[in-house]
């Protein structure tokens, strides 16, 4: 049986308990206050040439994701306002809309529309802003031709 009391609650520790004497010194630097720093402006992401072998293109085609994030972390930086601010005025959260801005998440058209208009966009503002960019960083990418000559079209596609 048990030699506890029958009204009493038994503790079990999830720890093992010390051994009693001195502590050990610890080697570690003393744990100090972290330092608040400003945060810096945020310039668009550039295409990172990503290690390839050799059949494969030199640099790596930016994700459409990537640069909406951009684009809606770059507006919102300029307005000066807040994740929480933009994220409340669309009504997603706020870990959400960090997510799309890192590129991180694949944002519907509806979600999309949403951050747009709190930041005082509509979503062909948005997308138009966003092809510009893909335009900018295609023309950067050395050696990089259209193999046929079809006309250039500057309209914009969305798939669903």
């Amino acid at each position: 049986m048990s030699n506890q009391a029958p009204n009493e609650a038994r503790v079990i520790p999830l720890r093992p308990a010390a051994a009693p004497g001195p502590a050990p010194a610890r080697t570690d630097a003393p744990a100090r206050a972290p330092q608040l720093r400003p945060r810096p402006v945020l310039a668009p992401r550039q295409a990172q040439p990503a290690p390839a072998p050799a059949s494969a293109p030199a640099s790596k085609e930016p994700l459409w994701r990537d640069l909406v994030g951009d684009v809606l972390r770059r507006e919102r930086l300029a307005q000066e306002r807040t994740l929480k601010d933009v994220a409340d005025a669309a009504r997603i959260s706020m870990p959400y809309l960090s997510e799309l801005e890192r590129g991180r998440k694949e944002a519907s058209s509806e979600v999309l529309a949403a951050a747009a208009r709190a930041l005082g966009l509509g979503l062909t503002d948005l997308l138009s802003l966003a092809q510009d960019e893909l335009t900018r960083l295609a023309q950067v990418r050395p050696g990089r031709s259209r193999a046929t000559s079809a006309p250039r079209y500057d309209g914009m596609c969305l798939a669903a």
